[in-house]
């Protein structure tokens, strides 16, 4: 890699442009005798764009350190940004998208995989449903916020992560950063043990909550643990991952957060099965079996679980027995609630939806009385529909929400096919390892859903790009039929 003075001298443009932002920087301190310290943001600005304009692979990295960090930061009325990473997620969207249509150098193969293929329709679907929406601003908000996380995390990456190393720095960077705030929220959570729904929100400000918290746990456990037993690994580097792993492993478990817990059984259990053999068609077929088999049963299952009176605690063994408690359970009640209202408000809107992100400020009035609970609002303003998989539903009608799963499996079955086919066996298992990591979210998202938020997106579109670009450069196996 050529020194930061090489690419000054070969690059004029640039170094007129750090010129220009010296003498801007100059008359702006003029201005803090005014207190207009917003100008000084300029020369920051100007700055950043050259930094991802000359080294975007450590952009990326820069900014999966800064993720775990962000805190939301009200700009105008109620429009919010998570600060620091949201305007450098904004601002490398538009160096990004400028050097690559300027250039047109970017990688055929990414724009023609169908994982990409998939998003790229989502995309066009959700702006599509944006402009029939029943709330069009905020369904426009929700889906330019998706743009600026998909674009850089999954598009820029997809072409980065074609280098291995480069996967391996975007982890550490964030895995990096989520320590810290692990080791924080370990030391609030002891210091305030007794509390139990006080320990739902001692990771704050870094994480809404427990189930926010507990799911990137659950997403960065796999690849700590692959890094952790990796063959030919130096000492140190081991000493590190298997460090890792044991803080991540401590976190979850006091994060109490239930879906967290299940959703890394299911990739343990994913991911043994597949070790062992087992073709991901099989394990579709159980998966329709088993979903086929609740809805045929699901009065009497409804009639079982209704029995069930444990609520949360502190206790493993009670706390995992309240999972299924849908009699006194607020948490699991109102989750209820909201999956409810939105079938009513999807009955209405059953093809288009009623509009990205347009969820929350709809879904009060289609509440029923006899099923809120103590923490409903008649205003229906306390967040989304806790579902990655109902929520699309609701707000992009059947074609999103099949876009939404199609994306998921593609993914998943990108990565185990890797694995199986690749001649290079270390990239096959971190392949299968990606897919396990993100299996980890796809269970979740059955019972929540964060990738409205940068601290979810920015790993799983990340993890789903570094899948897309294994399988790019991998050489295969011949099949055999």
């Amino acid at each position: 890699m050529r020194s930061v003075v090489d690419k000054l001298l070969a690059n004029k443009g640039v170094v007129a442009a750090l010129l220009f932002t010296a003498l801007f920087a100059g008359v702006a301190l003029h201005y803090l005798f005014d207190e207009n310290y917003l100008v000084l943001l300029v020369p920051a600005a100007m700055l950043l764009v050259w930094f991802f304009m000359m080294y975007r692979d450590e952009s990326l990295a820069l900014m999966a350190l800064a993720t775990p960090f962000a805190v939301d930061y009200a700009l105008i009325g109620n429009m919010s940004l998570s600060m620091p990473v949201e305007p450098m997620m904004i601002v490398f969207t538009v160096v990004f998208l400028f050097q690559e249509l300027l250039m047109r150098s970017y990688d055929k193969r990414v724009l023609r995989h169908p994982v990409s293929i998939l998003i790229m329709l989502s995309l066009v679907w959700m702006v599509f449903t944006s402009v029939v929406s029943l709330k069009p601003v905020e369904s426009f908000k929700y889906t330019a916020v998706r743009l600026w996380f998909v674009i850089p995390f999954f598009y820029a990456t997809a072409q980065s992560f074609q280098k291995v190393r480069h996967i391996r720095l975007f982890y550490w960077a964030y895995a990096l950063s989520l320590s810290v705030v692990v080791v924080i929220t370990t030391v609030k959570t002891m210091q305030r043990f007794g509390e139990l729904q006080m320990l739902h929100h001692v990771m704050q400000p870094f994480y809404n909550d427990h189930t926010a918290y507990g799911c990137i746990l659950a997403l960065m456990l796999p690849l700590a643990a692959y890094f952790a037993f990796e063959p030919r690994t130096r000492l140190w580097k081991r000493i590190v991952a298997v460090s890792l792993t044991v803080l991540l492993l401590v976190g979850l478990g006091l994060s109490y957060c239930r879906a967290a817990w299940i959703s890394v059984v299911g990739a343990i259990a994913v991911y043994l099965l597949v070790r062992l053999g087992v073709r991901m068609r099989w394990l579709v077929i159980s998966a329709a079996l088993l979903l086929g088999l609740f809805f045929a049963f699901q009065d009497d299952i409804m009639y079982e679980l209704g029995k069930n009176k444990q609520d949360s605690s502190f206790t493993l063994a009670d706390q995992v027995k309240s999972i299924s408690n849908i009699s006194t359970d607020a948490s699991n009640l109102e989750r209820l609630n909201r999956w409810n209202a939105a079938f009513r408000m999807w009955k209405d809107q059953p093809l288009t939806g009623i509009g990205p992100g347009a969820y929350q400020f709809i879904y009060g009035p289609y509440q029923r009385s006899d099923m809120m609970t103590i923490i409903s609002t008649n205003d229906g303003d306390m967040g989304n529909a806790h579902s990655e998989y109902i929520g699309p539903l609701t707000e992009q009608g059947v074609p999103g929400a099949l876009l939404m799963l199609a994306i998921f499996v593609a993914t998943f079955v990108t990565g185990e096919r890797v694995y199986r086919t690749a001649v290079d066996r270390r990239k096959g298992h971190l392949a299968l390892v990606l897919a396990v990591s993100l299996f980890t979210y796809y269970v979740h998202g059955i019972m929540n859903n964060f990738l409205d938020t940068d601290k979810l997106s920015v790993p799983f579109w990340a993890f789903t790009a570094a899948i897309v670009a294994i399988d790019i450069v991998t050489e295969k196996k011949p099949q055999v039929r």
